[in-house]
């Protein structure tokens, strides 16, 4: 039941390679893919569409209720980016720069072998062409400071300066081939781009969005396996539980033709507030719901219609109750790893669910036999958000926030339960198969 999440998780170190992913087990299973920036087919069938770190699925079927179902999650994770002036020497190491994305736990990325990966923008024949990358090697570290070297860690705690500590060596010039004083990390990326295709000089780059990655994978974890530990859980669970979701749907017979059409939409850059072309707070999603309903032959009118009477589900991770700091959580409101999907409420709408939103998971959910948790957050802490309250005020449509509990949300390594990866699965699913039009 989890070497499919085990699998997807792997082989995911950057959104861009989650996208590429999402895309293949998609097409697996007989979607098609649409150019963003073509007109989009308007007869039953199976689409996807993807732009860098985002991708969109959505089904057509002949007696589809006009409105939408949607799905949304997010397919990037805090971490270590690579500057594009990355080569610095410094007390004789050769070292690489990297800018801080989102609010990662600086602790977690201490002693941790790293790889890099990303996307990177190469000339060739007079063309700019996209290709991805990937080093599984630990050629990256960023060693901690000896307790020896600094006496007040034990009163004081660990205090890290993102500019300064958090800087990883990458080689010693001289103590090894290809390590010497000339070595760039433009020369290795070039390297890198050239596997199995024509030698890529360092010239021949033009850019590139890399990053550092935990060469650990994923892993069963607990006395009985019962837990799962990976980098990326937020928010790759909710991806790939969705992905999975939607092949459930699309290749079962127990979606109902009068629920909306089902997308699934997986935004880029919602760790860094989704201001983006491809996050949420961007019109991508917005205009491919147009066109869509442009494509089943509806005019504008027609699809504010089916907008008002859609529904959208934002799929991210949720806090479980740590038994060593009980008093970070709401006394009232416990989450349990394993326990079933987590409904996310919040006040001050950085939660989007509300009452009329909430309902129909929790009916689609019990429908499956699906258990529900309940989160609300202290009011003496300040509360993260999501993709939900974004997407509801670009669609208009009613948004319920829900997810899959975790500890160690933004570590290098987080930590999930086994079954609530089969709980969010079913739960999708039955957004999409069971889900009705909300009726007030």
């Amino acid at each position: 039941m989890s070497q499919w999440m085990i699998n997807d998780l792997d082989a995911s170190p950057t959104p861009y390679h989650a996208v590429e992913r999402a895309r293949e087990r998609l097409t697996a299973d007989g979607f098609v893919e649409a150019p963003h920036d073509q007109s989009l087919p308007g007869e039953p069938g199976r689409y996807l569409t993807a732009r860098g770190g985002t991708l969109v699925a959505w089904i057509v079927e002949a007696d589809h209720h006009p409105s939408f179902t949607v799905v949304g999650a997010h397919t990037d994770s805090p971490n270590l980016r690579v500057r594009r002036n990355a080569d610095i020497h410094k007390a004789g190491w050769h070292q690489i720069g990297v800018e801080i994305y989102g609010g990662v736990l600086l602790n977690s990325w201490l002693d941790r072998d790293l790889g890099v990966a990303g996307r990177v923008e190469l000339r060739v024949d007079g063309q700019v062409v996209e290709c991805l990358v990937r080093d599984d090697r630990a050629v990256l570290r960023v060693p901690q400071l000896a307790i020896h070297l600094d006496r007040e860690i034990r009163e004081k705690g660990l205090k890290l300066d993102p500019q300064q500590h958090m800087v990883p060596i990458w080689h010693l010039p001289g103590a090894g081939a290809g390590a010497d004083e000339t070595d760039t990390f433009a020369a290795y990326v070039a390297e890198l781009a050239s596997v199995g295709k024509e030698p890529v000089l360092p010239d021949d780059i033009v850019s590139w969005d890399l990053m550092a990655f935990d060469t650990q994978g994923a892993a069963l974890v607990g006395r009985n396996e019962e837990f799962l530990a990976s980098a990326r859980i937020d928010n790759l669970f909710s991806t790939f539980c969705g992905v999975q979701a939607m092949i459930d749907v699309a290749t079962g017979d127990e979606a109902d033709p009068s629920a909306g059409l089902p997308v699934l939409v997986l935004f880029d850059h919602e760790e860094v507030g989704s201001e983006s072309s491809s996050g949420a707070a961007g019109s991508f999603l917005s205009h491919l719901l147009e066109r869509i309903s442009a494509s089943q032959g509806r005019d504008r009118v027609a699809h504010l219609e089916a907008l008002a009477s859609s529904h959208v589900v934002s799929a991210d991770g949720a806090h479980a109750t740590h038994p060593n700091y009980i008093d970070k959580h709401d006394p009232d409101h416990h989450i349990s790893l394993n326990g079933g999907v987590v409904v996310k409420r919040n006040a001050n709408q950085r939660y989007a669910s509300d009452a009329a939103s909430e309902a129909p998971i929790r009916e689609a959910c019990r429908e499956v036999g699906v258990p529900v948790q309940t989160y609300i957050h202290r009011n003496d802490l300040p509360c993260g958000s999501t993709i939900g309250p974004i997407t509801a005020a670009r669609l208009g449509a009613p948004t319920v926030d829900i997810g899959a509990p975790q500890f160690a949300m933004h570590s290098v390594r987080e930590m999930a339960g086994v079954a609530d990866i089969d709980h969010l699965r079913r739960a999708l699913a039955a957004v999409w198969s069971r889900l009705l039009p909300h009726v007030s």
